[in-house]
């Protein structure tokens, strides 16, 4: 994998979790695949629409695949569900070991920062999981900023540049899914595409 890194005078460095650090993306669609089963959605959860979902916030995306499908869904119960099958897998995940990388040598003299879609605690069970907890002492979720809907809205990329001390012209952004590069670019920070089953190459602004 390449990553192609922009020139800039970067102060602060935001990583998604999922898919960027974590090679977790497969984990997480055979768990809502099976949660959805569980919950009554009658058919299977097509690969490329749950892909294109990537950071979006967890009890966001079950209601999202409810209305996509024309089933009503019990999106909170569905969540947890399917939170709980994901976390027995967890175990499974690998690192995605050029973005580690690049992210542990940053760290030395740069803050650093997780924005993830991910629930609190599945998030921290995750970095956990990749020995990447003391690394990222800041790591934002959508229950840090409860007014926004998560990404693709800024506010948890806003959120986290403050928690940073940062500017958020001045923060680089890895990221692997559109909502979150939506988000990122919402908050006038440039993004490093991590190329993934969705996206090869950076959507035009």
């Amino acid at each position: 994998m390449k990553l192609v890194i922009p020139k800039g005078d970067f102060a602060g460095y935001i990583f998604d979790l999922d898919g960027t650090l974590v090679d977790t993306m497969p984990l997480h669609y055979a768990a809502w695949r099976e949660a959805l089963r569980r919950g009554g959605l009658g058919r299977d959860l097509e690969e490329d629409y749950f892909y294109s979902l990537g950071g979006v916030p967890t009890q966001l995306v079950a209601q999202r695949v409810g209305e996509h499908y024309g089933v009503k869904l019990d999106a909170a119960r569905i969540a947890h569900v399917k939170e709980g099958i994901y976390l027995g897998r967890l175990r499974e995940a690998k690192l995605i070991t050029p973005v580690v990388a690049f992210a542990r040598r940053v760290a030395k003299t740069h803050p650093v920062a997780v924005v993830t879609g991910g629930m609190p605690e599945v998030a921290q069970r995750a970095l956990q999981r990749a020995g990447l907890d003391t690394l990222f002492r800041i790591v934002v979720t959508p229950a840090d900023v409860p007014s926004s809907r998560g990404k693709p809205a800024p506010d948890m990329f806003l959120f986290a540049a403050r928690r940073m001390g940062v500017a958020p012209e001045r923060c680089l952004v890895f990221e692997d899914a559109e909502p979150g590069i939506v988000g990122a670019r919402a908050a006038g920070m440039p993004v490093v595409l991590v190329p993934s089953r969705q996206l090869t190459r950076i959507p035009a602004a």
